[in-house]
């Protein structure tokens, strides 16, 4: 069955081609994008970096009727493209998704040309951060890495040595051992500052109390929460939530 396209949006999508073939904007040539998106696969923070300051050099496509939102739906897009092509580099994709969904957030708030600008390259050196922090983490023995993604996977149940140990197949004191020789911290330390990190996101994007997010992240009370995340980031999550919702 043939389906009828809202006629309004053909006129509109044939004025944005029209109006981008007259002002000479142009999307990125797909050699110059390709080899961005194999630096970044690759983690070539230089050759990332060169060729993403020759693409920002070409005009650009308009991509909406607001310049502040044309340039929000292109640093969008690009993040997808970072997401596939970390993934490629080989970090796990929950992790991926999880980087470009906090990127995605972040451009929204922002609300002027220039700071969309800046906002790119602080994107890139993300996706890149994480492209090696994973590939640290493939070094680690096997027994090791599955731990970790368990961990990833199961980070708002409940997580214990045992409990780990028993869904990678080893005995608790081995994983004990490997896990402190080869992180560099306990398996303990390490599901806490994993439970950390990732409640800075309710703290920042959400309006849910302390003491709730403390309950998902299987903190014993909002006291205990409070304390390691000063100890973690040197502020209280009240203070950390007040300084990121102020930018």
């Amino acid at each position: 069955m043939k389906t009828t396209m809202n006629s309004s949006v053909i006129k509109k999508f044939l004025e944005s081609r029209i109006q981008n073939r007259q002002d000479n904007y142009v999307h990125p040539p797909y050699e110059l994008e390709q080899q961005l998106l194999d630096a970044v696969s690759l983690a070539n923070q230089k050759k990332a970096e060169e060729t993403l300051k020759k693409i920002n050099q070409l005009d650009r496509a308009i991509l909406a009727t607001h310049p502040v939102r044309s340039r929000k739906n292109a640093l969008i897009a690009l993040c997808t493209l970072f997401t596939r092509a970390i993934i490629k580099g080989g970090v796990y994709p929950e992790v991926a998704f999880e980087v470009s969904d906090a990127n995605i957030i972040e451009i929204e708030k922002l609300q002027d040309i220039e700071a969309l600008e800046q906002f790119e390259y602080a994107m890139l050196y993300h996706f890149l951060q994480t492209l090696e922090e994973q590939k640290h983490t493939n070094n680690y023995s096997p027994p090791v890495k599955l731990a970790i993604t368990y961990i990833y996977d199961n980070i708002l149940n409940e997580l214990t040595l045992d409990t780990i140990s028993h869904n990678v197949y080893v005995h608790p004191n081995y994983l004990s051992f490997r896990f402190k020789k080869e992180v560099g911290s306990s398996i303990t330390d390490f599901i806490n500052n994993k439970r950390l990190e990732e409640s800075k996101y309710f703290l920042v994007h959400t309006n849910t109390t302390i003491s709730d997010i403390a309950l998902l992240f299987k903190f014993c009370n909002q006291s205990y929460y409070t304390s390691l995340f000063k100890e973690y980031t040197g502020m209280t999550p009240r203070e950390f939530r007040k300084v990121k919702q102020q930018i």
